[in-house]
């Protein structure tokens, strides 16, 4: 790890992020494209500072959190990057949860303040209205004002972000604050369970754009990035945000949930040079490719879950352009392994990204042969330092510099990692450790399967066997002759002893909001009994 000076730990990552743009020019520079709205450099770094100086007044104080509940906007940008440039630490959490999930996230973060949508308000005040002991106010971001209430329990205020925000003043200097002081937690997406709080620095955001963004992807000031994926993911809020405000670029942000259709009007209307989404929506998208296009697109990224080599292929030779898979996590905040542009391995997640170092260990911590398998380990300078209030995992998580990543992984032999699927996910057969990914995409390859996902399942002899879930066409039919069939296929190209014993048919896989799929609930016995 590198050592720095006093002076060289002083860093705030929205002074550092917006200060080269803050200049006459900033009035003619595009920061956002929002709806029918283009926003400045100079409206987006007033509306930061502006919010900035109305926390400030209203006591928040350094290290203070902010739950931000917000759909894609200019004001979601502004909140962030303001509360940060005071010291305060925003916690953005996703916006399709329930008043119960909220309720957890304030009463685990400490929450101060609520800044939330009027929409998600108006159902989740009766849950968040009381004994919630630490929040001092509630702000609704802009939307419908009528009808809604003030919550119980507490004396702070109740208000309504667009009658705030213009009494505060334009200018405003950013607090001095460390490169490891907290900057913003954003909560893990819960694939494997309930979400963590994990706590980021203010360096992360500058690592991130520096090794990632600038480096691989190579974003100018002539870009303009447009991201599915939303701002309260670490995938998304790189992508929607600091990758192109760090670099004089545009973002594209839309409100709303994610449809296909929707996500190709953007396209075809805004014109974005990077797009950034995930397999399940590139999947979707190629569904209804014609008549569409991408009109000055340069490449597509995906994360989140493993590209398969059938989606990569089927996306390039519909639009010819690449699509460049990695794998990041919260924890790292974004990409660290890729493909590179115009050097895309389809199959694989690429290489690692000069700045990280990455090792596949065994179970001893012992570095594997190319070619064999073990746990993904990360270390670098955006990995976060723990998680909040969740003691031992960080432990069992942070080794010394190493992020174990939970994820099984090897390198072929042109250095290329593979993904073989979550460390719990992994399967023993007969004692050899068999890949739910490798059977998953061999039956994705079947022209009846839309997707499935495969799980350890003991059978009557206490011995673990793989079971699959399949969702198939809308126009095909179930049946045991079927499963037959697919089992027999998975037989026709992997070992005997990976093809899945049962085969559940289900009109859906259970997912995260970032589509990653949560193997852990399949395996509850209760989601087994149901789905069949």
């Amino acid at each position: 790890m590198v050592e720095h000076s006093e002076q060289d730990r002083l860093l705030n990552v929205t002074d550092a992020i917006f200060r080269p743009w803050d200049n006459p020019d900033a009035i003619q520079r595009t920061a956002v494209i929002y709806r029918n709205q283009i926003w400045s450099y100079r409206q987006l770094i007033d509306e930061i500072n502006r919010v900035g100086n109305g926390l400030l007044h209203m006591g928040v104080e350094p290290e203070d959190r902010i739950l931000l509940i917000g759909y894609d906007s200019p004001f979601f940008v502004a909140m962030l990057f303001g509360a940060m440039k005071i010291g305060a630490i925003p916690v953005p959490v996703n916006t399709y949860l329930s008043s119960q999930d909220y309720r957890y996230f304030l009463e685990d973060s400490r929450a101060k303040g609520l800044v939330i949508e009027p929409e998600i308000w108006a159902e989740a005040a009766p849950e968040l209205g009381h004994a919630v002991s630490a929040l001092k106010w509630v702000m609704l971001l802009p939307g419908l004002k009528d009808g809604f209430v003030r919550p119980q329990g507490y004396p702070g205020p109740f208000l309504f972000y667009q009658d705030w925000i213009g009494q505060w003043d334009r200018s405003l200097e950013a607090i001095k604050t460390c490169r490891d002081d907290m900057a913003f937690w954003l909560y893990s997406s819960g694939s494997t369970g309930k979400p963590k709080a994990v706590v980021h620095c203010h360096k992360d955001m500058v690592f991130s754009n520096q090794v990632y963004a600038r480096n691989i992807l190579n974003v100018t000031e002539q870009d303009r990035l447009y991201s599915a994926s939303k701002l309260y993911f670490a995938y998304g809020l790189g992508n929607g945000s600091y990758f192109a405000f760090a670099n004089g670029a545009s973002v594209v942000l839309v409100p709303g949930k994610v449809d296909p259709q929707n996500v190709f009007t953007t396209i075809e209307t805004t014109h974005p040079s990077l797009f950034f989404g995930v397999p399940t929506l590139f999947n979707a998208m190629l569904r209804i490719a014609e008549p569409h296009s991408l009109p000055g697109m340069r490449a597509c990224v995906s994360a989140g879950e493993p590209l398969s080599q059938e989606i990569y292929l089927r996306w390039k030779k519909q639009f010819g352009v690449e699509i460049l898979d990695g794998i990041g996590s919260t924890e790292v905040l974004h990409i660290y392994i890729s493909n590179r542009l115009g050097q895309s391995q389809p199959g694989t997640t690429g290489t690692v990204v000069p700045g990280y170092e990455v090792q596949i260990f065994d179970e001893n911590m012992q570095v594997v042969k190319p070619g064999e398998m073990g746990d993904l380990y990360v270390k670098g300078d955006s990995v976060a330092p723990y998680y909040w209030r969740q003691y031992q995992k960080t432990r069992e998580s942070m080794v010394g510099e190493w992020f174990k990543t939970g994820d099984k992984y090897f390198q072929d032999a042109d250095g290329h990692f593979v993904y073989c699927g979550r460390s719990d996910d992994m399967i023993k057969v007969g004692g050899i450790w068999v890949s739910p990914i490798e059977v998953e995409n061999v039956l994705g390859q079947h022209p009846l399967v839309m997707e499935a996902a495969v799980i350890g399942q003991r059978d009557e002899h206490g011995l673990e066997q793989p079971t699959a879930f399949v969702v198939l066409h809308s126009e095909v039919a179930a049946s045991d002759q079927l499963a037959t069939e697919l089992q027999n296929f998975v037989k026709e190209h992997l070992a005997h002893y990976k093809f899945p014993r049962k085969i559940h048919f289900v009109t859906e896989l259970p997912k995260t909001a970032t589509g990653k799929i949560q193997r852990y609930r399949l395996r509850q016995e209760s989601m087994l009994s149901a789905f069949d």
